[in-house]
Formats: C-alpha cells, structure tokens, sequence
C-alpha cells in the first residue's frame, strides 16, 4: 500500500502538473504577440517543460536501457523540431529559405562543440580523465560528419540550381542517404554492436544503475509526459521567438541569429540531460544524446523537408557559406582528436567550447 501512495504522489508532482500547464499556456499564447509579462510567464513554463522533459527522459531511459534511452530523447526532440520547421516554411514568413539550413547547422554546432565539451569538462574535472567507448563515439562522429556534408555543403558546390540549393533529384538522392545512414546506424547502435555505445569502465559502476527500474506503467506514462514536455518546449520556443527577433534587430545581428537562438532552446532538455549524465562520471550516454541528437536532426529534417518542398513554395537553400564551413571543418577534425583515444581531458573540452562560442559570436556578428 505505501508502494500504491508514493507512486501516486510522484505521478502528482511537479513534473506533471508542469507540462499539461505549459500546453495550456502554449494553446492560449499561440500565433499571437504577447505583451512581455505573458513573456515571462512563457518563459517560466519553458524553463519548467524543460526541467519536465529531462525527468521523463530518465525515466524512459531507465527502464529501457542504454542506448534506447538516448535514441528515445533525441528522437523526440527531432521529430517535434521538424513538424515546427515544416510549419513555419509552410507559413509564408520571410526567411524561411534558408530556416531548414540554420536550425540543422545550429543543432550540429551545438552538440558537436557545445553540449560535447561541456561535457568532456565536467568529466575530466571530476576524474581527471574523460574516459568513453572510442569505437561508438568515432562511429556516430563519422556518421554526423558525413551528414552534415552530403546535406549542406555539397549544395554550395553544385551547378543544377542557381545559389546554394539541390535539384529535386539531389534533394531526393540527399534524402534517401540521410535516412538511410540514420537507420543503419541506429541497427549498428542497438543490435548489431550495442556494447560500443554502452557506458565503460568506471561509467558502469554508477549507483543509480542499481536502482530498481520504473514499471511498464510508469516508463509509458513517463513516455507520454515526455512527448507533452518536448510539444511544449517546441512551441514556447516559436511564442518567444518574435520576442527574439525583437532582440537580434535591436543588436543588428543577421535574421539567421534567431536560428540559433531557438535551436538553443530545443536542445535544452538534451543538454541537461547530458550534462546530469557526464556529472555522474556517464560519458557515453553524455556522447550518445549529443551525437545521437546531431544525426537525427539531419537524418530526419532533410527527408521531411525534401517531402515537404513536393508543396511548400519559394526556394529552399541548404548550402553553408564560407565562414560557417571552416567551422564544420575545424569541428570534424578536432572531433576525430578527441574521440579517436577514447580519453579526453579538460584540454579537449576547453578547444570545443571555444569552437562553440566562436559559432555563437560569428552567427551573431559574421
């Protein structure tokens, strides 16, 4: 009986009551304008959605187990990014021809340099030494690099389209690899060599691992609620959004600024969620929800844009410029340093970060 009542009063508390009022607030608030006291109490439902998804995630990840966890979270998140993308290319605002291009170099950018060294630093100053399964990271790395490559900067290059943009058939080629390569790596993350995205050595000695996991009841509702946060991160993220382009003009930063601004605020619960991880000396689930977040958001935001573009109107451009390829190239390479020992120190966690806030300042102020 005691057992019936906490696990009652754990499905009363915050970390459900928030999220179903985040929705509310986000049903009332949606494709208008609010006055900034609204703001703020958006901002406050973000912040607790976010909070809210993390929770959820964990739950989820507990009872299914690594690597499941982390391709449940960056799944999630992804497929909720796109149907917001696909709804604001389909809106007719402006700058949406090259929104697709900025929010999936930003997620890149972000896991790649922000949440990966954030993470690479608090492991290393907590043990000294960052240690995670070379053979999974460099694999999901590869994967990422490849990617991001065939999906936006071979558009700069190509001559069927005028400016940075695919044919239809390259669309579609791009389209079929990037799933294609997403769905063969999570059969190589979770079949076929699942051990390599295990956590290893020390990782594995984690007391929350012995703690017993949540019923079926529990990781379902936990599913549920997860899905409800994430809606809700999502969505608040587009009501601030107006508030943020606001803010860029106001400091005369490029429109591709807001991008990165949302971005932002979509992968917080990922961020949080591995940086909770990387705290708990767990890097490769840390590594797992970056990388794995990075991918899907390519492997699945160019298919559904290419699906998309069958009906959305005005040109889609996908090319990176110059600026924004060095630091794709930089990042690739000092990626493949940090990854390839399988150890990283507060060195290689200080070298992304500062990757992440050059990224920051130049989208800001090119």
């Amino acid at each position: 009986m005691a057992g019936v009542v906490r696990s009652k009063l754990r499905l009363l508390r915050w970390t459900l009551v928030i999220p179903l009022l985040a929705v509310l607030v986000l049903a009332a608030t949606w494709g208008s304008k609010p006055a900034a006291a609204v703001l703020v109490l958006v901002a406050v439902f973000l912040a607790g959605s976010v909070l809210a998804a993390v929770y959820h995630a964990e739950v989820v990840a507990h009872r299914v187990g690594e690597p499941f966890g982390s391709l449940v979270l960056a799944v999630a998140v992804t497929v909720i990014e796109v149907a917001l993308i696909v709804t604001l290319m389909g809106s007719g605002e402006s700058e949406t021809a090259t929104l697709a291009r900025d929010t999936v170099f930003a997620a890149v950018m972000i896991t790649c340099n922000g949440i990966l060294g954030l993470c690479i630093l608090l492991g290393a100053l907590r043990r000294r030494v960052a240690s995670f399964n070379a053979e999974g990271t460099a694999t999901a790395l590869a994967t990422v690099l490849t990617l991001a490559t065939l999906s936006l900067v071979l558009p700069t290059f190509t001559t069927s389209r005028p400016g940075p943009e695919f044919s239809p058939a390259q669309l579609a080629f791009a389209a079929g690899a990037s799933i294609a390569l997403y769905a063969l790596f999570v059969v190589v993350q979770t079949v076929r060599h699942r051990d390599y995205f295990l956590p290893a050595g020390a990782d594995a000695a984690d007391p929350d691992e012995h703690a017993s996991p949540p019923s079926d009841r529990e990781a379902l509702v936990g599913l549920g609620l997860l899905l409800v946060a994430l809606v809700a991160v999502v969505g608040l993220a587009k009501v601030e959004s107006p508030a943020i382009e606001d803010a860029v003009d106001a400091v005369g930063a490029p429109p591709s600024a807001v991008g990165v601004v949302i971005a932002l605020l979509v992968l917080l619960p990922e961020t949080l969620a591995a940086v909770r991880n990387a705290r708990r000396n767990r890097m490769q689930t840390s590594f797992n929800l970056a990388l794995g977040s990075a991918m899907a958001s390519i492997g699945l935001t160019i298919p559904a844009i290419a699906i998309a573009s069958i009906w959305l109107e005005g040109p889609l451009e996908l090319g990176l410029g110059a600026t924004q390829m060095v630091l794709l190239a930089i990042t690739a390479v000092v990626g493949a340093l940090t990854v390839l020992p399988g150890r990283a120190t507060v060195q290689e966690g200080g070298v992304h970060l500062v990757l992440f806030g050059a990224f920051v300042f130049l989208a800001i102020n090119p």
